[in-house]
């Protein structure tokens, strides 16, 4: 995956934006930023496009700024001309594909069946958008696909809100999830913008999905592991399982037959994209202990955060 997309991929979330006074961007634009959403595209639905996005290019270098709705070879002028990372259109256009890529932009046209990703493909694409999302199956009609497609992403736009969010983002071949719910244009018109950052707060608390995995309690050893785990499975009346490491008792205790990580014992807390928790808590100054990565085809599945908290640190792990 290459930068911009990855970029894309962390940031989870692209707000969709048809935007009709340019004078508006740049506020909006540090408002979604402010929310934890750097990302946006801009489609050319209204004649503002083209002046909105070289205004957030030029004054909010931060955020990655896309155009949408594109169907010409004028619009993709424009908007590369303006400063568009990447172009998005709601249609699978073979010649407007073409025509983009060949100027070294990133192109993710509109697909809504097996044929176009074939197409898009064909072209040598690996991320196409899924559009309109919800009315064409949702992301019950993406895992059908994934089957034969397992090397394509999808941006799914259309019917996504905080509703049905983590439905599409938790599913791994999803690159990112487009939405117009925290950028309406009733709260664009009335300059909300202490109100869309906090839309976009809630959304990335949704989509991150954080929750308590289970407590690592350090023992010394195997016989003094036994006899913690007996005594608090006998308190709360819970069942125990023996793993590699421990005795869990319930699923949120594991008492440690060894001396782990931590002063005390380790805290885990899930989450559904460990990459996508990386990026949001790097951007609130949370570092990570780089040697206690793991990964797989999916991407970073496991890694401790830097430090100690009272006594335990805490990893992240994919749910």
């Amino acid at each position: 995956m290459d930068k911009l997309l990855k970029n894309i991929h962390d940031i989870g979330i692209v707000p969709v934006i048809a935007i009709d006074d340019a004078s508006k961007a740049v506020p909006l634009a540090k408002a979604l930023t402010e929310g934890g959403l750097p990302a946006a595209e801009i489609t050319f639905r209204t004649e503002a496009a083209e002046a909105a996005i070289k205004a957030i290019v030029r004054e909010v270098p931060e955020m990655i700024v896309g155009a949408g709705t594109v169907l010409t070879r004028d619009q993709a002028d424009r908007a590369i001309a303006a400063g568009a990372k990447f172009i998005v259109s709601p249609g699978f256009n073979p010649e407007i594909v073409r025509y983009v890529t060949d100027k070294g932009v990133c192109m993710m046209p509109g697909t809504a069946t097996a044929g176009e990703m074939e197409q898009a493909m064909a072209m040598g694409l690996n991320t196409v958008k899924f559009f309109p999302a919800e009315q064409n199956g949702g992301v019950a009609m993406l895992k059908a696909l994934a089957g034969p497609y397992k090397n394509l992403k999808w941006m799914p736009t259309g019917g996504i809100n905080t509703g049905n969010l983590t439905d599409y983002i938790s599913f791994p071949q999803v690159l990112a999830c487009g939405g117009t719910w925290m950028v309406k244009k009733e709260l664009i018109e009335s300059e909300a913008w202490d109100e869309i950052s906090a839309i976009c707060k809630a959304a990335v608390k949704k989509m991150l999905g954080f929750e308590l995995m289970h407590i690592g309690i350090n023992m010394p050893d195997l016989p003094e592991a036994e006899k913690l785990a007996n005594t608090l499975a006998a308190i709360f009346d819970m069942e125990q399982r023996v793993a590699e490491k421990g005795i869990f008792v319930g699923e949120c205790m594991e008492v440690m037959n060894y001396m782990g990580r931590g002063t005390n014992g380790h805290i885990a807390i899930a989450t559904y994209d460990v990459d996508r928790a990386i990026y949001h808590l790097d951007r609130k100054g949370i570092t990570f202990d780089e040697s206690s990565r793991q990964t797989d085809g999916k991407g970073t599945k496991f890694i401790y955060i830097d430090g100690e908290f009272g006594g335990f640190p805490i990893h992240l792990v994919r749910k």
